[in-house]
């Protein structure tokens, strides 16, 4: 059954599913939906606008469905829609977009840790991690499974891909190719996400061939153009590898760099194998 605190202040428009709880001196503002079993803990501050799925755990002081800010914002109605089994630690800020009836948009399985904050347009997908006091500006996006490490701060328009990993405290402002790691000020490329690909069961075979492909990308010629054509030219049809020519044909702002690490590391590794 569900459970609202005599402190909770809920507008009349508000629609709550079925076992929701709401803990003290909760806010919900106009135009809100709340899934089922979805717990709401103390001081948090939900709409107008937001629309949240099932079973999420929302910890104290989060603050969901604020303006966006965005001085392009003239007050326009805009969203928040976030999916099932999202965990939101305490003092998250996610703001919603700018533009009428725009959506900033939060798929399934996300766990966003504690002072992580949401700009506005910004669209997560499933299963992401983003550590403590993460900072996304507006319009990023961050595909299925990323890994975002603490204090890093993500530029407007950038996309990190699926199952990538950002070290803690980088400063992204590029995409960030699937499957790989970055690190550092700004970020760059070190190699493949070797850990992350194994734990989602990606087979040994699979993984040296989204590390040969990183390797073509990077290192294989200067002109990036040139080394997405070798790269379609030697590993077609493999879903991973189509779509990481996919994402960086779709790049707006541009590929970060490999490092100088990992250009070393793959010369070692070339005449390891002569």
């Amino acid at each position: 059954m569900t459970y609202i605190h005599p402190t909770a202040i809920i507008d009349d428009s508000v629609s709550l599913g079925s076992d929701v709880e709401i803990g003290p001196y909760v806010v919900i503002k106009n135009d809100t939906v709340v899934g089922n079993g979805t717990k709401i803990d103390s001081h948090c501050i939900i709409g107008p606008w937001v629309t949240i799925g099932n079973r999420c755990e929302i910890y104290g002081g989060a603050s969901i469905g604020a303006p966006p800010q965005d001085i392009r914002y003239k007050g326009d109605r805009s969203y928040i829609i976030i999916g099932n089994n999202n965990i939101i630690r305490e003092y998250v800020t996610i703001h919603r977009a700018t533009g009428k009836d725009k959506a900033t948009i939060i798929g399934d399985d996300n766990f966003l840790m504690a002072y992580s904050h949401i700009a506005h347009n910004c669209k997560i997908g499933n299963g992401v991690t983003m550590a403590n006091s993460t900072n996304l500006a507006g319009y990023v996006e961050i595909f299925d499974k990323a890994v975002i490490g603490g204090i890093v701060g993500i530029h407007q328009f950038v996309r990190i891909g699926r199952l990538a990993m950002v070290g803690a405290c980088s400063k992204v402002v590029q995409d960030v190719l699937p499957f790989s790691i970055v690190d550092g000020h700004p970020a760059m490329a070190y190699g493949i996400n070797t850990v992350g690909l194994r734990r989602a069961g990606y087979s040994p075979e699979m993984r040296s061939l989204i590390q040969k492909a990183f390797r073509i990308f990077y290192f294989s010629n200067p002109n990036r153009t040139k080394s997405l054509t070798i790269l379609e030219e030697e590993l077609n049809d493999i879903p991973e590898i189509e779509d990481m020519i996919s994402f960086v044909k779709n790049s707006k702002r541009g590929i970060v760099k490999a490092s100088k690490e990992a250009l070393q590391w793959d010369i070692q590794a070339f005449l390891e194998n002569m």
